[in-house]
């Protein structure tokens, strides 16, 4: 990965205007994630249908704080196991909304459903470039967040999401709490 590029982007912007710091991350090669997040996460695949998957549930998002300016769209988010709440993934996504068709672009702003269930409802095509794969030592806020005891380590990947034509739709970081199988 470039090191140009921060393991925590876009998620660093939210805790700089949170004024939190970040905590501490590491870059992992993707044969060094440990089951089961490597397969949750070591893949090409969007975050949301594998999720779904994995957990049997669709998935909804709670979004803890938001900004916009002009096209450009920015949430960082919790994504929770519809009905119970239980939180499955913390991160943040910026979606360059340019590159949506008007209902997609509605939909994504209603704060709803995550990008990946409106890709698939309105039949975007795309594809999912993962930059980075990471473990990251839980700070209070992600815990508080994922409602976590203790200091776990959690596994997370950088990733942005391409249009059929290159357009750059989103940029995201994608962190997972402590999973067993199902």
């Amino acid at each position: 990965m470039n090191q140009q590029i921060s393991l925590l982007y876009p998620l660093d912007a939210f805790y700089a205007q949170a004024g939190l710091s970040l905590p501490p991350v590491c870059q992992l090669e993707g044969e060094d994630v440990p089951e089961p997040f490597k397969r949750l996460l070591v893949h090409q695949n969007d975050m949301t249908p594998t999720l779904e998957a994995f957990h049997g549930r669709q998935l909804s998002v709670r979004v803890l704080m938001r900004r916009q300016d002009g096209d450009t769209y920015a949430r960082h988010v919790l994504l929770t196991l519809d009905g119970s709440h239980e939180p499955v993934e913390f991160g943040a996504i910026v979606i360059h909304l340019q590159h949506f068709p008007p209902a997609a672009r509605e939909e994504i702003l209603q704060e709803r459903r995550p990008l990946g269930a409106i890709l698939m409802a309105h039949h975007i095509p795309h594809t999912s470039h993962p930059l980075a794969f990471m473990a990251v030592t839980a700070d209070d806020h992600m815990k508080a967040a994922l409602r976590l005891n203790g200091t776990p380590t959690l596994y997370g990947r950088r990733n942005v999401l391409r249009d059929a034509q290159g357009n750059l739709l989103a940029e995201i970081v994608e962190i997972l709490p402590p999973v067993e199988a199902p």
